[in-house]
């Protein structure tokens, strides 16, 4: 039995690697409804961050749509989206699996050349730094997962569902219809 899914403003939010961007372009082809990449967003050519002012003006003109999906929340900005969102879809996976996939498609993506984040490209030293996404995986790691479980036992407004292995999601996934 198909499951209807009625949200319209939706975030998916979870730790680095954790696959937010594929679910939000799969969730994006189920529903028809736009999916922003947060980081093509966030970043401009050559690694530079887009400044804390400009990314919570852009945050907010999208939010303020009737139709989203976004891949992620920054937290300098998170207030923005969790103010307007309907639903928060946490990823919640175990570390082994959200770091293999973040190594796998870093080297990837470093061995292919493959533009990422606003046509920026990974090299072995940007994936080596002090500031790598590697880094940012450890360093944020349990944050986003203590924030994915409060939510879930008090949620801040919008519904959460949260998802603690690919198999339930792309159950959850099989189970909805946009009737």
């Amino acid at each position: 039995m198909s499951e209807p899914f009625r949200h319209r403003r939706v975030m998916v939010y979870g730790v680095t690697g954790s696959g937010k961007s594929t679910l939000a372009a799969r969730l994006s082809g189920i529903t028809g409804i736009a999916w922003h990449a947060i980081d093509d967003l966030m970043w401009q050519p050559g690694w530079v961050p887009v400044p804390g002012e400009e990314q919570r003006r852009i945050i907010t003109d999208l939010c303020a749509r009737d139709c989203w999906i976004i891949d992620h929340g920054y937290g300098s900005w998170l207030d923005v989206p969790m103010g307007r969102a309907d639903l928060v879809i946490g990823l919640d996976l175990p570390r082994w699996l959200s770091l293999a996939r973040l190594v796998r498609r870093s080297v990837l993506s470093v061995l292919g050349r493959r533009p990422i984040c606003n046509g920026n490209i990974e090299t072995w030293r940007t994936l080596l730094a002090r500031d790598s996404i590697l880094v940012w995986h450890f360093r944020s790691f349990a944050r986003k997962r203590a924030r994915i479980r409060a939510w879930e036992q008090d949620s801040p407004g919008p519904a959460i569902l949260r998802f603690t292995s690919p198999r339930q999601l792309d159950a959850w996934l099989r189970s909805l219809s946009t009737q």
